[in-house]
């Protein structure tokens, strides 16, 4: 029930049809008696700055949580903004501050960082291989640096966005070992399919899965089916390996905790959620 003391989470993007994440939290927000909802709210690019302005001047909003295709968009219109939102270069999540100001956070890759550190991976001075350097691949790299690893490399067949990655990464990371151009996962820690290859039956590989080591841990951020013929080939190699929606439910936690609210675990978010497809 939504009446005059529910405090709203704009959540902006266009298509909305898609949209997950009310179908996640809200059934939790019931679960723990805290009077909020996740609202979808379409918005095309056009209209997305001053829409977003308008937004924060309403007083029962508590935040938004921004989608495709406004999150590179995002950065020009917040007052501040984290190291991982630079180096990401997108914006997932804006609140405003005490001061009034609008600050934004990136947990993509947050939640991605979350559900490998759980399973058992040790990141510290690990050495990671990132396959796609677009808006995930880039989260996703930008939350392992402040993990605290020790060498990455960035793979994407658009050469221009492996390289701007690699220069932000530099910049704010100066001690980490950045490297591109080669998708080879043979001698990494972690390997991650951060490109859509995966989302349609008989789509290539991303990588050559004869070349992973089966002490490699293996992570997919495709979420169209549980397991993707990248993860399950390099399954039957032995590897270790995370499926897409958990960097999904790894992630709302982050969210939960930047927006005020009590956090969770993802399986009590897996449990309570009432997701459609």
């Amino acid at each position: 029930m939504i009446n005059g003391n529910t405090e709203l989470i704009a959540h902006i993007g266009y298509p909305t049809h898609a949209f997950k994440a009310p179908m996640i939290y809200n059934p939790y927000f019931d679960h723990i008696g805290v009077n909020a909802r996740v609202m979808p709210m379409g918005c095309q690019s056009a209209d997305y700055p001053a829409f977003l302005r308008a937004v924060f001047t309403l007083t029962n909003i508590r935040g938004a949580l921004i989608t495709m295709p406004h999150k590179v968009a995002t950065l020009g219109l917040l007052d501040r903004i984290t190291p991982t939102v630079a180096v990401a270069g997108s914006c997932n999540a804006v609140r405003r501050g005490a001061d009034g100001k609008l600050e934004g956070d990136m947990f993509d890759g947050e939640g991605f960082v979350r559900g490998v550190l759980r399973k058992g991976l040790l990141l510290a001075g690990a050495r990671v291989l990132v396959v796609g350097s677009g808006g995930v691949g880039s989260a996703i790299a930008a939350s392992l640096a402040a993990a605290g690893i020790g060498a990455i490399s960035l793979y994407d067949m658009h050469t221009a966005s492996c390289e701007g990655l690699a220069g932000r990464l530099k910049k704010h990371y100066p001690a980490l070992e950045v490297r591109t151009g080669s998708n080879d996962p043979a001698g990494f820690d972690l390997v991650v399919n951060a490109t859509p290859m995966g989302m349609n039956e008989g789509d290539p590989l991303p990588m050559d899965i004869a070349r992973i080591a089966p002490t490699t841990f293996v992570g997919e951020v495709v979420m169209r089916t549980e397991m993707t013929a990248f993860l399950t080939a390099a399954q039957a190699r032995g590897c270790p390996v995370q499926v897409g929606s958990d960097m999904l439910f790894e992630q709302i936690p982050a969210y939960l905790e930047f927006f005020g609210y009590p956090t969770t675990t993802p399986e009590l978010l897996r449990a309570v959620a009432q997701l459609r497809y």
